[in-house]
């Protein structure tokens, strides 16, 4: 059945203007494709109600405009309670070569949008949107201490210390009273290694010497400045947790979760009807991803951020890890698959992942793990990562559509999944040493 959105409009939207088009039925019936109205618009607030005014006052109910940067949010901001906005990807509404003009595409975007030809990007509720700024914000802060730290570390070598070279972390209890000596003064290298705490303690020696240098009245200064700002940083990045821990508990569920339809129709894989009709909360799903190796209180809560609840606006695990950026990449033409690369995807997501995927490959003893190095020495460690990145995007849906937390397969999984094969490889290899081997089966503990 065709769906045609009678009263639309199409909107290019820039930094400074706004072209619209707006369509209505022709009443005499000679225009196939409705009348259509152009008028440019300002991008300041006045400008934007008077565009949505202007939008109304033809009882418009559809409005499609593209996903340019962040131009487009102070007029989805506006728009939003009003219309129906569907917010479209640039590179699915291209038209063929030929003239290009701000006029062109809003008559190309009001005409796609009459006919049903747009696909909407998901833009989560406005709390959400809250949510999800304060975790990318807090991400943005994580990573500038993280660069401060490192500049800490070239002052430190610029003076000659060698702090680095004995203690882990030197941004830890006795390197920071280390470096907080280092900066009044108090460079006598005996002096400054006695403030050394528990195991740092054995290592008194090394540590007179990493710390005789070249200290300057610069570097205190510097070093004092570092130091402040990342105590600053990590002011911010505790106040940051806490709002976002009090906004997740405000934040609820309004519908059971929902669960993927199996074979025959059925909620399938293991899901429970008891399952089912508990409601989920943000709070709880975080709870649930905390399971997942590699995944912290942190990383759940940038997740559900991303996401929400509700996984039923994906579908499908396979279409949640394809946008989230780490789903292979599908370029076939006449048979030939010419590349797999990944698309970009939410970028503040897939780097979240990756970095999550990192974390779950350093585990011990888990899937996750064994996932990674089996792929890292037959596709290389990039792909291995965003392999497993891959697999907790479809460990995490299931897990949000069922309410149940992770199941762990274990490191022998892929043994177990092809036992026969295996052993007849490795007795094959024992052979060509010079062993005869005797398959005996082992009673089970």
């Amino acid at each position: 059945m065709e769906v045609i959105f009678t009263y639309c409009a199409g909107l290019d939207v820039h930094k400074k203007t706004v072209m619209a088009c707006r369509v209505t039925p022709d009443p005499t019936g000679q225009q196939v494709d409705g009348l259509m109205e152009l008028q440019e618009f300002g991008t300041m607030t006045v400008d934007l109600l008077a565009l949505s005014d202007w939008l109304a006052a033809a009882g418009i109910t559809h409005v499609a405009m593209e996903s340019t940067g962040e131009y487009w949010k102070p007029l989805y901001n506006i728009l939003e309670g009003d219309f129906t906005v569907f917010l479209v990807n640039a590179a699915h509404v291209k038209q063929v070569p030929g003239r290009k003009t701000d006029k062109a595409d809003a008559r190309w975007l009001a005409k796609l949008m009459r006919y049903g030809l747009l696909q909407a990007s998901f833009i989560p509720p406005i709390e959400q949107r809250d949510l999800r700024d304060l975790t990318r914000y807090r991400t943005k802060l994580v990573q500038e201490r993280s660069r401060e730290v490192n500049r800490v570390q070239g002052v430190l070598e610029r003076a000659n210390i060698k702090l680095a070279a004995v203690a882990t972390d030197i941004m830890g209890v006795s390197a920071r009273a280390i470096l907080a000596a280092l900066v009044e003064g108090r460079a006598d290298p005996a002096t400054m290694a006695e403030l050394a705490k528990r195991r740092m303690r054995s290592k008194i020696p090394l540590l007179e010497q990493a710390l005789t240098g070249l200290v300057r009245d610069h570097h205190r200064q510097l070093l004092a400045m570092q130091l402040a700002h990342i105590d600053f940083l990590d002011e911010q990045i505790e106040a940051l947790s806490a709002e976002i821990m009090r906004r997740l508990a405000a934040l609820r569920g309004d519908e059971p979760p929902s669960v993927p339809p199996g074979p025959t129709g059925e909620a399938g894989n293991g899901a429970t009807p008891e399952s089912a009709s508990v409601p989920m909360t943000f709070a709880r799903a975080v709870t649930l991803l905390d399971t997942i190796p590699g995944v912290n209180q942190r990383g759940g809560e940038l997740l559900v951020a991303e996401w929400g609840i509700d996984m039923g606006r994906f579908g499908t695990a396979a279409r949640l890890a394809a946008w989230s950026g780490v789903a292979p990449g599908n370029d076939e033409s006449a048979g030939k698959q010419r590349s797999g690369k990944t698309r970009q995807g939410n970028q503040a997501l897939r780097t979240g992942l990756t970095q999550l995927a990192h974390a779950a490959a350093r585990t011990k003893g888990t899937y996750l793990s064994a996932l990674y190095q089996r792929l890292a020495a037959r596709r290389g460690k990039k792909r291995a990562i965003i392999a497993v990145a891959h697999s907790i995007v479809v460990s995490a849906f299931h897990m949000l559509c069922r309410h149940e937390p992770y199941r762990e397969l274990g490191a022998n999984y892929f043994d177990v999944r092809q036992r026969e094969p295996l052993v007849d490889r490795l007795t094959r290899r024992l052979a060509r040493l010079g062993y005869h081997v005797t398959l005996e089966p082992v009673a089970a503990a």
